[in-house]
């Protein structure tokens, strides 16, 4: 329900910010007023960067990520000093972004896009599969990290692609103890993510006979 006491624009700015993930009625009231005491020029300067953002970033070709333009690799794929015979697999940026800042992996990455949940249409191919597997049969990748969550969809999702991945000449790997059960990696400490990586433990690849039962 609109509140009478503010002008009409004021609310859709409030709206619009409530579409923001954690922000609630209370909290996009406080982050309006809080745009509302900037200078012009700075508000300027935000409308500018939220109309030119699509304009000056892009997704990375090869893993998925974040870059600075469209069709543009992004840092890590294009860094040299980056592992090129590691793919650590995650389900999103902010992901990818909690394992970076553990500082401890030095390889590289494939964002999935999601994860496997049948019951809300998310199917196989409405994730980016394909891409890893072509990266895996181009033959520099030695490991697969599947570093995905460890809810009931986490889990179904990697042990999906562990199936996908059994005939390939590749060390399957997770990270190791220290993340909490049925946590989302976005939400760990980065301490706790360069453990769990630091000691990731190898992935038990399933048994395609009694997959097949």
């Amino acid at each position: 329900m609109q509140n009478a006491a503010y002008p009409e624009a004021f609310q859709e700015l409030m709206e619009l910010l409530r579409g923001l993930p954690g922000v609630g009625r209370r909290s996009a009231e406080r982050m309006a007023l809080q745009l509302y005491t900037w200078e012009p020029e700075r508000l300027h300067m935000l409308a500018e960067t939220l109309e030119t953002l699509h304009e000056r970033t892009g997704i990375c070709p090869e893993c998925g990520g974040m870059s600075s333009g469209p069709g543009e690799r992004c840092a890590i794929c294009a860094s040299p000093q980056r592992d090129a015979t590691q793919i650590c697999v995650v389900e999103d940026i902010p992901q990818m972004r909690s394992i970076e800042a553990g500082g401890v992996y030095r390889g590289k990455y494939h964002i999935l896009g999601g994860t496997l949940a049948p019951l809300e249409g998310r199917l196989a191919d409405s994730l980016s599969i394909d891409p890893l597997l072509k990266r895996i049969d181009a033959g520099n990748v030695r490991e697969v990290i599947l570093a995905l969550g460890s809810d009931v969809e986490g889990q179904a999702t990697a042990v999906f692609l562990a199936n996908l991945l059994n005939s390939k000449p590749v060390k399957i790997s997770r990270p190791a103890q220290g993340l909490p059960a049925g946590s989302d990696l976005s939400y760990a400490d980065p301490a706790t993510i360069a453990v769990a990586l630091s000691g990731r433990i190898d992935f038990a690849r399933p048994n395609n006979g009694d997959l097949q039962k």
